[in-house]
């Protein structure tokens, strides 16, 4: 059964690939990407007032520095940008002897570690791979790949999870809660059957994994164990990816996307792409800040 939650347009500007989007609460802020087109979306919810930010190149997720600065996963490596002026200067580089490939999902991890998803730019076979950035230098945690997806914590930061959406496959990981950095191997938590794919997912406060299933117009919240709990309507069908957002981080902010339809498709799914606001009642979780070093 799919529960229909009050629901709203955040955002009617369709976004290509709407991805990554992220919450500061310390501003009342939302952000979140136009992976295709190389924009970045600012909306401070109070107001509903939204800007949009050209950044010259493909990126696809943000961890907030603090109050002045962000880092920008993008599609030749990581950029810390100020938001005074939206100057983006490189950090470190990362696959950017690749033209083939781009960043994809990635989150902060408690402990300030970020962690980035990076896939061939048309979801060649094995050709992405999941890097941390801890310490100052960048990792690889989970090579090969396919399409890098679900990144999240659980809330004592012990477990990670992320899944390869190209085999259905959300896996879960032990992790050091004070590196956010793999204690042991992955293993499956479960795989998707049925309609739609895995896509981006944030973790709760009671640890409860909120994933927006690609393809199937919906939100699926699955428990630590990998039960399914609930599923929540998402009035456009390539769902992308949830942030918790407001004041008391009930609601759910999730992205969508027109890609790979024609027109037919996008004439049927006529909020593609939008950007959206569901009245969730979650328990949900701030983000962390990312640390440089």
């Amino acid at each position: 059964m799919i529960e229909e939650v009050p629901t709203a347009v955040l955002s009617a500007e369709q976004c290509h690939l709407g991805e990554g989007p992220s919450y500061d609460l310390t501003s009342d802020t939302a952000w979140w990407f136009d992976i295709r087109e190389g924009k970045l979306f600012e909306a401070h919810l109070g107001s509903r007032s939204i800007r949009v930010h050209a950044l010259g190149r493909m990126a696809s997720a943000l961890g907030r520095v603090d109050a002045e600065r962000q880092l920008i996963a993008a599609e030749d490596g990581l950029y810390i940008r100020t938001l005074a002026d939206g100057a983006m200067t490189l950090f470190l580089p990362l696959e950017a002897d690749n033209p083939d490939t781009r960043s994809n999902d990635c989150r902060v991890h408690q402990s300030g570690t970020f962690w980035i998803g990076t896939m061939g730019r048309k979801a060649e076979p094995g050709a992405g791979a999941i890097y941390a950035l801890h310490g100052g230098k960048i990792s690889t945690l989970f090579p090969g790949i396919t399409i890098p997806n679900s990144i999240c914590f659980s809330p004592d930061g012990a477990t990670g999870y992320f899944a390869d959406t190209a085999r259905a496959v959300l896996y879960s990981v032990r992790l050091d809660p004070a590196t956010g950095l793999p204690r042991g191997e992955a293993e499956l938590l479960l795989r998707h059957t049925g309609t739609g794919g895995l896509d981006g997912s944030v973790c709760d406060a009671d640890g409860q994994i909120w994933n927006a299933c690609w393809g199937g117009s919906r939100i699926d919240v699955y428990s630590p164990r990998g039960e399914r709990l609930r599923s929540l309507r998402v009035p456009a069908r390539q769902a992308s990816c949830p942030a918790f957002v407001g004041p008391d981080l009930s609601r759910l902010l999730v992205t969508s996307a027109w890609q790979d339809m024609d027109g037919a498709a996008r004439a049927a799914d006529p909020q593609a792409g939008c950007t959206f606001l569901l009245e969730a009642s979650a328990r949900g979780r701030a983000e962390p800040d990312v640390k440089l070093t």
